[in-house]
């Protein structure tokens, strides 16, 4: 099987967050022997905000499917917790927004997140995200890309969300209902989702980009584990989005903790790309069989 198989999908790839420990550079000449066509951008990976970096993918064979930014979440996270305020945060992404759009494809996707509920307000993180989403999808539509909303897990409640489950992110971003703002699909966030299959169906064409990973009972809320080697039930998942009609890309995407046993950024990353490219078919292959 090969990219240029009609039964594979054409922009399968992997996040920078899946190779952490390498450079921005490395990470396009690995991606690339490993049959990728997709990236996912990681803004950190670029070495004293070299924007200009970006520039390399015009000659590259990979095609930009989503970017996170260091700051993605509209109230404080575990990856940025700072500025405070959430409107100096919002500027901060639509600062990202303005520096990268011009080196990624018409309506690509820029990951965003709610950050952890002050003072337990859940409430009240929900709505002023829903304000911001407003925001930023007619800042991302006005340079040509979008937003793509992300729930996370409910591991990450006290750290990084206040928004668990598919269907919560998706009442949202039918709140929002913006052309411009979408939703992300991880499956180790959404994976324990209630009736998950069915809420995949109610998102319909709303589904702005899909990462892929692997469960077992983290030991962090960085335990992310390689396609096919933990619980979740990837093949209907797969199954599911691919019946929506989704045409974007797939992206592997592993967080994972240098301090752990057994963590993939320990281990020979290169085969890490290669196991779960593997993997990825096999799934892709089961998925198509009714």
């Amino acid at each position: 099987m090969h990219n240029g198989d009609s039964t594979f999908p054409a922009r399968f790839g992997y996040s920078e967050f899946t190779t952490w420990p390498w450079s921005f550079e490395e990470d396009l000449r690995q991606y690339a022997a490993a049959r990728a066509t997709a990236i996912e951008i990681c803004e950190f990976k670029l070495a004293h905000k070299d924007y200009g970096a970006l520039g390399d993918l015009a000659t590259s064979a990979l095609v930009p499917s989503s970017v996170q930014m260091e700051v993605h979440s509209v109230f404080v996270d575990s990856m940025a917790n700072k500025p405070q305020d959430p409107s100096d945060r919002i500027a901060e992404m639509k600062n990202a927004i303005v520096r990268t759009a011009p080196y990624v494809p018409a309506g690509t996707p820029f990951v965003v997140i709610t950050g952890v509920p002050p003072a337990g307000n859940f409430r009240k993180t929900v709505e002023r995200t829903v304000e911001a989403l407003k925001e930023l999808g007619d800042f991302a539509g006005e340079r040509n890309v979008r937003i793509a909303f992300e729930p996370l897990s409910p591991v990450n409640i006290h750290t990084d969300t206040a928004v668990w489950y598919l269907d919560q992110g998706l009442e949202i971003v039918e709140r929002v209902a913006n052309p411009h703002v979408g939703i992300c699909i991880d499956t180790w966030n959404v994976w324990q989702t209630p009736n998950l299959l069915e809420v995949i169906r109610q998102c319909g064409d709303r589904i702005a980009l899909v990462q892929l990973s692997d469960w077992k009972t983290p030991r962090s809320t960085a335990d992310r584990y390689s396609l096919g080697t933990g619980e979740i039930p990837l093949v209907p998942i797969v199954r599911a989005i691919r019946q929506t009609g989704y045409r974007g890309a797939w992206v592997v995407e592993i967080l994972s903790s240098e301090h752990l046993d057994g963590s993939l950024w320990k281990r020979d990353l290169t085969e890490v790309l290669r196991e779960n490219r593997r993997a990825f078919e096999r799934i892709w292959s089961e998925a198509g069989a009714e």
